[in-house]
C-alpha cells in the first residue's frame, strides 16, 4: 500500500475517532484489513455532512451545491475504478470537475478509490445517503412514520448496507436486518436530540405521533415534560427497540471476524435508550450518551454473546 493511499486512511481514522466514539470504539475489533475501508465509508458520511452544515450557514442553495460537488467527485472515482485508472491524490485534486475539492476530501476519495477495489459498494448507496444530507436542509417535519422511514434509510441505512460489503456476508436477507439496525440506530439520535434539533426548528417525531399523544410543537420548543410527553417517548423507544430486535437477526449471517463489533455497535447504540429511561425520559435536561466506562464492561459479556452465534 503507498504512503499516499497510508495517509488516507489514517485521516479517515482520525475523523471516525473524533467524531463517532461509539463506532470507533466498536470498529477496532474489526480485523485491520476492515477496519481501514470502514473508517473511510464514515469519513465520507461525516465529511459530506460537515460540509452541507457549513454551507447551510449561508444558504440552502450552497448546501445543496455543495451535495451536489460530492455526488460528481464520487462518481469519477467510481468510473476511475470501472475503467482501471489509476488515481493520486493529485491527481484527484487537479482532475476533479470542482474547484472545491480540498486535500481532506481528496484522502476521503483516495481511501474509497482503494476500498473500492476489494468491495462492491454499490454506488446508488452513497448517493442515497447524499439525498438524505440534502433533505435535511429543507425538510423540517415529517407527518408520518412512513415518510420518516424514508430519510432514517437514507442517512442511516444506506451506511450500514455499506459496511455490510466489508464486514462480509452470503446471504441475501442479511442486507434486510443491516437496514434495520440503520433505522434503529437514528431513531435513537433522534430521541437522544430532540433538545439540539428543536434549536434549529426541526422536529423528527411523526407529526401523527405528536397528534395521538397529545403533545404540542411548543412544549417541545420549551423543552417541557408531562405525562403526555413521557407517553411519546416511551413509544418512540419501543418502536427503535422493535428494529433492534429484527437487526439482532442477522448477526449470525455476517462473516463471524465482523459479528463482535455489529453485536457491540448494536448493543451500546441501544443503551442510550436505556439511559433516557433512567433520565426519566427528560431528553431535555441532559443529552443521553453511554460512556467509556460503560463501554468496555460491556466487551467481556458482548463477546461471549457473539461467540454464540
Amino acid at each position: 500500500m503507498s504512503e499516499q493511499i497510508e495517509n488516507a486512511y489514517r485521516y479517515c481514522e482520525s475523523v471516525t475517532k473524533i467524531h463517532a466514539r461509539s463506532f470507533y470504539f466498536a470498529a477496532k475489533f474489526l480485523p485491520k484489513h476492515k477496519q481501514r475501508p470502514i473508517y473511510a465509508v464514515y469519513a465520507l458520511c461525516r465529511s459530506v455532512d460537515d460540509e452541507v452544515d457549513e454551507a447551510e450557514v449561508t444558504s440552502e442553495k450552497e448546501a445543496i451545491e455543495a451535495v451536489q460537488r460530492w455526488k460528481t467527485k464520487l462518481k469519477e472515482v467510481y468510473n476511475s475504478v470501472n475503467n482501471g485508472q489509476r488515481l493520486s491524490i493529485i491527481e484527484v485534486e487537479k482532475h476533479s470537475n470542482s474547484p472545491h475539492t480540498t486535500h481532506h476530501s481528496a484522502l476521503v476519495l483516495l481511501a474509497w478509490k482503494d476500498l473500492l477495489k476489494t468491495y462492491k459498494i454499490p454506488q446508488n448507496l452513497p448517493l442515497e445517503l447524499m439525498k438524505g444530507v440534502v433533505q435535511d436542509t429543507h425538510v423540517k417535519r415529517y407527518e408520518t412514520f412512513d415518510e420518516l422511514y424514508i430519510y432514517c434509510y437514507r442517512v442511516a441505512s444506506t451506511v450500514g448496507l455499506m459496511s455490510s460489503e466489508i464486514f462480509g456476508y452470503t446471504e441475501p436477507e442479511t442486507l434486510h436486518y443491516a437496514e434495520s439496525l440503520g433505522i434503529a440506530m437514528q431513531l435513537t439520535n433522534i430521541l437522544r436530540d430532540i433538545k439540539e434539533d428543536a434549536a434549529m426548528n426541526r422536529i423528527y417525531l411523526p407529526q401523527e405521533d405528536l397528534r395521538k399523544f397529545n403533545v404540542s410543537e411548543n412544549q417541545i420548543f420549551d423543552g417541557k415534560t408531562n405525562e403526555s410527553f413521557v407517553k411519546l417517548i416511551k413509544f418512540q423507544i419501543e418502536r427503535a427497540r422493535e428494529f433492534y430486535r429484527k437487526s439482532y437477526k442477522g448477526i449470525s449471517l455476517l462473516d463471524k471476524d465482523a459479528r463482535f463489533t455489529v453485536l457491540l455497535a448494536l448493543k451500546i447504540y441501544s443503551q442510550i435508550l436505556d439511559e433516557i429511561e433512567r433520565q426519566n425520559y427528560d431528553v431535555f435536561q441532559k443529552r443521553a450518551h453511554t460512556t467509556l466506562r460503560q463501554r468496555v464492561f460491556s466487551v467481556p459479556k458482548i463477546w461471549l454473546e457473539a461467540k454464540n452465534f
